[in-house]
């Protein structure tokens, strides 16, 4: 996507919406995201994969919710924190990604992107597609595809 500048030239950027899950700031590429919604119920799935927390009803679609807590190898959600849902769209299947917070969409410079430092963690690096620095904080970029790249079993539930 192109933004004109007030001098007539035209400035690439990548379109982010902005997700935090701890204190860690993550971008999904918003023409990804098909909705946002606040917690809703997940009813669980027998015997899914960690990373599956259930399926959830959207207007009439089963979705499969993905915790990106477990999915980013960090701690589990506490019991009474809150949670909202971004809805990807992934080989035409729905797909719930379950974060603390969404923030707002960042139109960002591709001049500002930067590839993945090795000193992310592994269990980050592999999911992520780079970052951008913002004021005070890191930005990492999701990769959905490669989030969404559970084992055939995890996709199934």
């Amino acid at each position: 996507m192109a933004l004109e500048h007030s001098d007539g030239g035209a400035a690439e950027v990548e379109g982010l919406v902005s997700i935090r899950i701890g204190a860690q700031t993550f971008g999904v590429p918003v023409m990804r995201v098909q909705d946002v919604i606040s917690r809703t119920e997940i009813n669980i799935i027998p015997l899914a994969p960690p990373e599956i927390a259930g399926s959830l009803n959207l207007r009439g679609r089963i979705v499969t919710a993905v915790d990106l807590r477990i999915r980013l190898a960090m701690p589990a959600r506490p019991a009474d924190r809150g949670f909202m849902c971004v809805i990807v769209e992934r080989l035409g299947e729905l797909y719930a990604l379950l974060v603390d917070d969404v923030g707002d969409v960042l139109w960002l410079p591709n001049s500002a992107y930067e590839p993945t430092p090795v000193t992310v963690a592994a269990s980050w690096r592999g999911l992520c597609s780079g970052l951008y620095r913002l004021d005070g904080d890191l930005l990492l970029a999701l990769d959905v595809d490669k989030v969404l790249t559970l084992g055939a079993s995890a996709l199934a539930a």
